[in-house]
């Protein structure tokens, strides 16, 4: 707790020391209704809890760089005994002081009057709409009442920027502590989908599996799935992100597994693929064969200064040098770049950052140009060959069958580390693992 807070609090500096003036207001996320009086699972918003290390509902962090004396305001949920008893315990204005380190705490149900006062004398104002309706609410009518009154007070709020845009960027770059979270969201990763592979029996439903999983990452300390898991046996792994989970698992298919934990908010994302019973077919070996080798490739030219397009390009000109060579697609592989014809059988991108957020902030491009790695980054690596039971013009052998293949990939000073390395993807490993389960 003491190693999060103070990270929090060298963040916040940072950022104050790149805007300098101005002041910064980010909401945390609220508790959302599932259905009546029931709520979904509060989930911190990532900003917030980034820059202040408070994991409850309903609270504003303000900004204020030129403000020695209140450079951390913190708006949070009073303590209140008998809302406590129902919904648990709250930190109450003093603890978002004393323990969270606030130069000055109130109520939220102060908001609307004080967050005017602290707005009162700002000519630029970083604030993200459209993340809180009642907020952005609240910020407009100050913003028209600045307008208003501007030309008589001689101050008031000219210039408004998404702080995302400088906050974002702090973010793509893990430090030693994210990583050491992202590094145990990874091991309870690696945990499920092993137990996945190990006890993977055919008549099992999909949605077995699915709990099986989550177990084993709240067991590891995780708060559960980053992410809605995707348990896919034979045909539903060609739904990029099926949900549904309920199919039985048959002898003579695949099953994918795209899971990952949420370890104090920081995301793993693997993705696994391999045949529900002791081996893969010669057609499942043969297209698992071509995206792992497109993997491969790809995080080969994840290194310091190369493009973030690199792992795609490299990808997608092995996948369709593959898909030549089996028949999917007209030849060469030129030409089947050239034309698009892949993307009936390979229709995403092969990365994404990954940190707070599954697909993580951080541009891609910077003044239009592909951006390049830079030690600290973390991204995925995940090619895959989706051939539909219903695609045309496809031999038959190859219908029905989906793969996907996921490492977490962090650029190293001398290149990268896969830190998924734990999960078997090797077609001999996994045959060997499915063997003994079976």
């Amino acid at each position: 707790m003491q190693e999060l807070l103070a990270r929090a609090a060298a963040r916040r500096e940072r950022l104050m020391q790149t805007i300098t003036s101005g002041t910064i207001v980010i909401p945390a996320a609220r508790l959302r209704l599932r259905s009546a009086d029931s709520e979904y699972t509060f989930r911190q918003d990532s900003d917030f809890y980034y820059l202040t290390g408070f994991d409850e509902p309903d609270a504003v962090c303000v900004l204020q760089p030129a403000k020695p004396e209140a450079r951390l305001v913190l708006f949070v949920r009073p303590k209140n005994r008998e809302a406590e008893i129902w919904s648990g315990r709250r930190a109450g204005v003093d603890n978002a002081m004393h323990v969270y380190g606030a130069n000055v705490a109130y109520s939220i149900e102060d908001l609307d009057a004080r967050l005017p006062e602290l707005l009162s004398d700002v000519d630029t104002l970083y604030y993200a709409w459209g993340r809180d309706p009642t907020l952005d609410s609240l910020v407009q009518r100050i913003v028209d009442e600045h307008r208003r009154t501007r030309a008589r007070r001689g101050k008031g709020i000219v210039q408004m920027h998404d702080p995302g845009t400088i906050l974002h960027e702090m973010r793509l770059v893990k430090d030693d502590f994210e990583m050491q979270q992202m590094r145990a969201a990874i091991a309870a990763a690696a945990a499920g989908h092993l137990r996945a592979m190990q006890d993977t029996r055919a008549g099992m439903r999909e949605f077995e599996l699915e709990a099986m999983i989550e177990y084993e990452f709240r067991r590891r300390g995780a708060r559960g799935p980053a992410y809605g898991t995707i348990v896919g046996g034979g045909d539903n792994a060609n739904t990029l992100h099926y949900r549904e989970n309920n199919a039985v698992l048959q002898t003579g298919q695949l099953v994918l597994i795209d899971a990952g934990a949420e370890m104090d908010l920081y995301a793993a994302d693997i993705t696994r693929t391999f045949p529900i019973g002791p081996r893969f077919s010669d057609a499942q070996r043969d297209l698992y064969a071509v995206v792992l080798e497109a993997q491969k490739q790809a995080i080969a030219t994840v290194r310091p200064g190369a493009s973030f397009e690199a792992p795609h390009q490299r990808a997608l000109r092995v996948l369709c040098e593959g898909m030549v060579e089996l028949g999917l697609v007209a030849g060469p592989p030129e030409r089947a770049l050239s034309s698009s014809d892949y993307r009936r059988f390979y229709m995403h991108r092969t990365s994404h950052w990954l940190g707070l957020d599954v697909h993580d902030v951080g541009l891609y491009a910077v003044e239009g140009e592909a951006r390049t790695f830079e030690p600290g980054m973390i991204l995925t690596v995940e090619p895959g060959l989706y051939v539909a039971a219903d695609q045309e013009g496809v031999p038959d052998r190859f219908r029905g069958i989906g793969i996907r293949i996921e490492d977490d990939i962090l650029v190293t000073a001398g290149g990268h580390e896969v830190l998924t390395e734990a999960v078997p993807k090797e077609i001999d490993a996994l045959e060997a693992l499915r063997a003994a389960a079976a």
